[in-house]
């Protein structure tokens, strides 16, 4: 069946998991906060313009969880969900998701955020395959290093291509959904690309090319 995929941050979801990860490990005090904040904000700021350094923001992002057992990352994993992300996930969103599922689609989520953030959202949106940045695990700790190449931008595509050909799953009639410039890598290779809530820098683009624009965000 035709695959559904999706982009998670500000398309599934009406905000940034990861960069509230970053500003929930603040509030909790599992980092300086100040300095956390700051780099966090600014690492942000370059991904919406399309400036992010992947490398250098994934050693940032991962060095809070270097050392600590999936056990307890775990228990920040659950409360995270519970504080920052629960209001955040989208009815109609979730509406989109079954519709595919309904007509039998495959559904997969891309996302440049890592999988220790990721892979809790996805599994309560009900979804089964997800790529995410990789995170390295040694004798059940996070060593705080990224493993394969980070699901970014054209790394999305490599990262999806390699997906196919382990699934034995075609591209052939697949519907990707994204918010973001930074996907158009992804958007241009699909048969059917949608804008969701889009950038300008996106919209822009949908506009020219015909590409649909939806909303998931109305009343």
């Amino acid at each position: 069946m035709p695959l559904a995929i999706f982009d998670l941050d500000d398309t599934l979801l009406a905000g940034d998991s990861d960069h509230l990860w970053g500003a929930w490990l603040c509030e909790q005090g599992r980092v300086n906060a100040a300095a956390h904040a700051s780099a966090n904000e600014q690492f942000y700021a370059d991904y919406k313009a399309g400036s992010l350094d992947i490398a250098a923001y994934l050693r940032f992002a991962l060095r809070p969880i270097a050392g600590r057992s999936t056990g307890e990352i775990a228990s920040w994993q659950a409360a995270f969900l519970q504080d920052k992300i629960a209001h955040i996930m989208l009815p109609q969103a979730r509406a989109l998701i079954d519709s595919h599922r309904q007509r039998g689609d495959t559904l997969l989520v891309i996302t440049a955020t890592n999988e220790v953030v990721a892979g809790p959202i996805v599994r309560q949106l009900g979804i089964d395959n997800l790529i995410a940045c990789g995170v390295e695990v040694a004798e059940g700790r996070y060593t705080g290093a990224p493993t394969g190449t980070p699901s970014y931008r054209e790394g999305k595509v490599v990262r999806l291509q390699d997906w196919l050909a382990d699934k034995g799953e075609s591209l052939t009639g697949a519907t990707f959904y994204s918010d973001s410039h930074n996907d158009l890598p992804l958007l241009q290779l699909v048969d059917n690309p949608v804008a969701v809530d889009p950038d300008p820098t996106l919209a822009a683009h949908a506009r020219d090319n015909g590409w649909r624009i939806i909303s998931l965000r109305g009343a």
